[in-house]
């Protein structure tokens, strides 16, 4: 007899913690339908525009994870190496020109490690341009 007591306790229990839970606001997102509320300083993948090749970027990343190529102080290529990047915001944050922003994309998966090298700056008759 105390064995049915003890178990309609513990299902009235069970009962109140659900109806507690019921009313309030759901904490998960129904993702990729609902996009979450990313912070303003959140830092996601890379973009470059107007970049003068100083290397700056490429000595205060921590990873080593920028290279940059130059042919007669030209910029010919601009390569961010996500495999190694700890997205930590160096290479914006000391950017003398501001060329380099770091983007609300956060969707950088892939199953291909050749995809993680992404190349953003080539070089044209006026001199580097964006992707």
């Amino acid at each position: 007899m105390i064995k049915f007591f003890k178990s309609i306790k513990a299902l009235l229990e069970g009962l109140f913690t659900v109806f507690k839970h019921l009313f309030k606001k759901s904490v998960t997102l129904q993702y990729p339908e609902e996009r979450p509320n990313l912070p303003e300083k959140f830092r996601g993948g890379h973009t470059l525009s107007g970049c003068i090749g100083c290397g700056i970027c490429q000595q205060v990343c921590p990873c080593r994870a920028i290279n940059i190529t130059k042919d007669n102080n030209q910029v010919v290529s601009y390569t961010i190496n996500l495999r190694q990047c700890m997205f930590c915001g160096n290479c914006q944050y000391y950017c003398p020109v501001n060329a380099i922003k770091m983007e609300q994309n956060f969707e950088l998966g892939t199953d291909s490690n050749d995809d993680l090298i992404k190349e953003l700056v080539k070089e044209n008759e006026s001199g580097v341009d964006k992707q």
